[in-house]
């Protein structure tokens, strides 16, 4: 994730001051020297970590935070509070009009920033929430802008108006409201023409769709791994046009996520999305609250939650649990499984959201590619071998490992963490509901799966 180093940073830092039974004003002072660095080296704005550290430090050396019975842990929630207040408090939410309106949105950007992707991303969710979305080709400069819109809008099933590079955006954003019109679709989405840079052609063309057309909501897609840059670049658009709010991308990239803590407070916008990897649910409503216990190292169990509320069926899940006690769990069930877990994002992501996990994990790297070679074996054998796990013996070993090109050593160490997890997972399965036996088995499950 794009604060993993301030993270790590800021829990050293308050390690130390709950390692301390009491405080006074040096140990304060001297801890938040430490916070104000781990935020200019994140690429938080100067002036922005001034005033946050100035006033973190003006409530934490308060009578009641010194004489309390935690002060340590006092502070963190003072920095917190002061995080999320920093990122906008709360989430913002764009309010649709109703279905009898259209509701325009215009995406703006500079080129490279994802803004043709996240565009695509944006229309496919409100479509399965249930809205009628039409994607609208204004980059009349690339023709593979075009082309990406169209495959992207295809990808998330969205239709998408286009009139080649012939014609003005605002000509084309009028011919679309009637097409509109006629196949009914209220939920507007233009995807404007990106540049390398900022310049005069470019705000023009955003001014003149703006004046013409009633665009409710101006987005821009600005990219965290630029720094301060894309701070910059969010207070020009806000002054030439005028946004109503903005999308992060790229935050799941090797970034110091500055621009996270700093757009809100220079441009008065706040993050409405924030980009966290390809897949279309890898664009996410900008929670400020979450956001700031993911940088403290407290994790964030309601992404979690809502991350396997939408990865995992109900039912799928309700004959799962039946095949574990019953012990008829194959290696269909386990390519489901991982599946599932691919649906809910990477694990490096998953174990950040888990309070305190990041801190156990220490410097441990997960492999976000883990489950590839285990779904290559099981996609190498044959239906029959996948709903029968124990006729696989020596000879169709070597057949699969042929199949998915292995080594037949890591077939066999494959199989036999296949069994072992079966096994425990039944064990646990039965445990949680109350039968069975209380006693571990010895080991652990290695996940995932030694690979």
């Amino acid at each position: 994730m794009a604060f993993d180093s301030l993270s790590d940073k800021m829990q050293s830092v308050f390690k130390k001051l709950k390692s301390k039974g009491r405080l006074d004003e040096a140990d304060v002072k001297e801890a938040m020297k430490e916070v104000k660095r781990a935020l200019l080296e994140a690429d938080v704005n100067f002036k922005i970590v001034k005033s946050f550290v100035n006033s973190v430090t003006e409530k934490a050396i308060g009578e009641d935070v010194m004489k309390g019975l935690n002060p340590g842990q006092m502070v963190i929630k003072i920095v917190k509070d002061e995080l999320v207040s920093l990122m906008g408090s709360e989430i913002t939410e764009m309010k649709l009009l109703p279905s009898n309106e259209k509701t325009i949105i215009m995406m703006c950007g500079l080129q490279g920033a994802g803004k043709t992707t996240s565009v695509a991303k944006l229309a496919g969710q409100f479509k399965n929430k249930g809205k009628k979305p039409l994607l609208v080709a204004c980059d009349i400069y690339r023709p593979a802008a075009i082309d990406q819109l169209k495959v992207n809008g295809e990808k998330v099933g969205v239709p998408v108006f286009e009139m080649g590079t012939n014609y003005k955006p605002v000509e084309i954003v009028k011919e679309a409201l009637k097409y509109a019109d006629e196949k009914n679709l209220n939920l507007i989405f233009i995807d404007t023409a990106g540049r390398l840079h900022i310049d005069t052609d470019m705000m023009d063309e955003l001014k003149d769709v703006k004046r013409d057309i009633d665009v409710t909501y101006t987005l821009l897609t600005v990219d965290a791994m630029t720094g301060q840059d894309a701070v910059n670049v969010a207070k020009t658009f806000n002054d030439e046009i005028g946004i109503d709010g903005v999308i992060l991308t790229k935050l799941d990239g090797d970034t110091r996520g500055g621009a996270a803590l700093s757009i809100r407070a220079v441009t008065g916008k706040p993050i409405m999305y924030a980009g966290m990897g390809e897949k279309l649910t890898d664009l996410e409503p900008f929670y400020p609250d979450r956001m700031a216990s993911r940088i403290l190292g407290m994790g964030d169990v309601e992404s979690l939650i809502e991350k396997a509320q939408a990865a995992i069926d109900e039912e799928q899940a309700k004959e799962m649990n039946e095949k574990l006690r019953k012990a008829t769990f194959d290696f269909n069930d386990f390519l489901s499984q991982m599946e599932q877990m691919e649906k809910m994002g990477s694990m490096t992501d998953i174990m950040n959201m888990i309070p305190g996990m990041s801190q156990k994990l220490g410097n441990i790297e997960i492999d976000d590619d883990a489950m590839v070679k285990p779904k290559a074996i099981i996609q190498s054998m044959t239906k029959e071998e996948r709903e029968n796990p124990d006729i696989i013996n020596v000879s169709r070993k070597q057949r699969i490992a042929k199949g998915c090109g292995m080594d037949i050593s890591e077939i066999n160490r494959f199989m036999k963490q296949f069994e072992q997890t079966r096994k425990m997972m039944k064990q646990m399965s039965n445990m949680m509901g109350g039968k069975g036996s209380k006693k571990r088995r010895k080991g652990g499950m290695k996940f995932p799966f030694g690979f």
